[in-house]
């Protein structure tokens, strides 16, 4: 049985406290791994190596800087294979999905190392003749990344890759569900030479390792990706500090499907966006509003498409469509949520019900008849479960749409330009896709409105949050 490490100045460390967490695959229920038990004493180790490696960092030219992660990114496709079958295993993920996280973080990598010649500061007009404003572009010092399990080891590079380049470093809290590829990370991290103390990975839990990554006084940003009762948690424990805080928390994404839509592209987009992942993720359609004068020949193409979809354990075959949930808690949640709306009126299409006796996997499912009171249209479902909602007018697809706590995607599928427009004024999400699946790119913005988060990730604005300004009044006496 695999035993992990912590990775802190550059060091592969015992487990000294001699205490672990168990490390499941979630489609055979075994245990695949062990991880240390990390407590507050090892997260404060690592910030203290964090910080004191992050002075000498900075000074290095923003290319040697960037340098380092075009080696991390080369790592990584070497090791490809065996990265994509930690993720399969320890995340359920299908092979396909994983093979894509596993290159995709490699580009983020090398993408966010081509900035290191372009992030700029400015040279201001000031009022006095001989004054000259200057506006630098200066690291936020130490840094911390909270991961989520569902897409783990790509936001380990959303969060570390845009910190090096800016001359911060970082130190990483895996999920304790999926924490060997993190490990494996760690690996390429050193044998890349990366200085000590600038990457760092602490293993443990939220309430422990997490609490101390957003409270201790060192640090100068909290970076998390989860849940909103953990984001909460997350600015509690910042807010004595006045520590900056990036979070992506959850999402309800709407998808509005048009009376002038092409059905057949909604309905392969919209069960892209649902069984990614097998519906574990914070971006994809989570219900669906359709125009009363196409919904018949919608549902009936989207029930055929749902129905196709296979599950199974993604170790074992490679043509599943989706893998298992991603623990027993995951489960239970889902089964109580689809049952709750059956009780509320809405009516099961297919689906509804585990798959086997062995592994958290769960059925693909299809609610028709949902209404906008239903919990299963306004909680985020966070699992292979679809629910739609018919409108009449289009103002009450959006305003059903924007009746939601949550604000990070949706999407519309219409092929008049004109409504396209309308939909981009009138939505209220941080991201609207128009005719495609729910994914974003990395040279975009991926942030959320209300309590989908605050701050954001990708892009050059998702660069800037790692970097503080600092404004300089020269006044010369030529």
């Amino acid at each position: 049985m695999k035993e992990l490490k912590m990775f802190i100045d550059g060091k592969f460390e015992e487990n000294v406290s001699g205490k672990w967490i168990q490390v499941l695959n979630p489609s055979t229920e075994e245990v695949i791994s062990w991880m240390p038990d990390g407590t507050v004493e090892d997260a404060r180790r690592a910030i203290n190596a964090a910080e004191q490696a992050q002075p000498g960092w900075e000074k290095l030219p923003a290319v040697q800087r960037a340098a380092y992660l075009t080696q991390i990114a080369a790592g990584i496709r070497r090791r490809e294979q065996e990265l994509t079958d930690i993720i399969v295993r320890e995340g359920g993920k299908t092979q396909q999905l994983a093979r894509v996280e596993v290159l995709f973080t490699a580009d983020y990598m090398d993408y966010m190392a081509g900035w290191a010649r372009r992030y700029e500061g400015e040279i201001i007009p000031s009022d006095r003749p001989k004054e000259t404003i200057m506006l630098f572009k200066k690291p936020i010092g130490v840094t911390t990344g909270i991961l989520p399990w569902n897409f783990p080891f790509f936001l380990i590079a959303r969060k570390m890759a845009p910190a090096l380049v800016t001359g911060n470093t970082i130190v990483i809290k895996p999920s304790q569900l999926t924490p060997e590829n993190a490990y494996v990370f760690a690996q390429i991290v050193e044998e890349v030479g990366l200085p000590a103390g600038v990457f760092n990975v602490v293993n443990g839990r939220g309430s422990v390792i997490g609490h101390e990554l957003a409270a201790n006084p060192k640090v100068g940003m909290v970076s998390l990706t989860g849940s909103v009762s953990a984001g909460q948690q997350t600015m509690l424990a910042a807010a004595p500090n006045i520590t900056k805080v990036s979070l992506e928390l959850g999402g309800k994404a709407p998808a509005i499907v048009m009376a002038d839509a092409d059905i057949d592209l909604a309905v392969r987009a919209i069960i892209a966006s649902r069984v990614i992942n097998t519906g574990q993720v914070c971006n994809c359609a989570e219900r669906v509003y359709v125009d009363r004068r196409i919904k018949d020949v919608f549902m009936d193409k989207l029930l055929a498409g749902m129905k196709q979809i296979k599950a199974g354990d993604p170790s074992l075959h490679t043509d599943v469509d989706m893998g298992p949930l991603i623990d027993a808690a995951a489960l239970d949640s889902i089964e109580k949520k689809v049952e709750k709306a059956i009780q509320q009126g809405a009516k099961l299409l297919c689906g509804g019900h585990r798959i086997g006796d062995k592994g958290y996997f769960y059925a693909p499912t299809l609610l028709d008849e949902a209404t906008q009171t239903m919990d299963i249209v306004r909680e985020e479902t966070f699992g292979p479960v679809l629910p739609v909602v018919a409108y009449s007018e289009v103002d009450e697809a959006i305003s059903w749409a924007n009746d939601c706590e949550y604000g990070l995607t949706s999407s519309v599928y219409t092929q008049n330009l004109d409504q396209a427009f309308r939909m981009m004024r009138s939505l209220k999400f941080g991201e609207t896709y128009i005719n495609r699946e729910n994914f974003e790119a990395m040279q975009g913005f991926h942030a959320g409105w209300r309590k989908s988060g605050i701050g954001g990730a990708d892009g050059k604005h998702g660069l800037e949050e790692y970097l503080q300004t600092h404004v300089v009044y020269l006044e010369t006496q030529i």
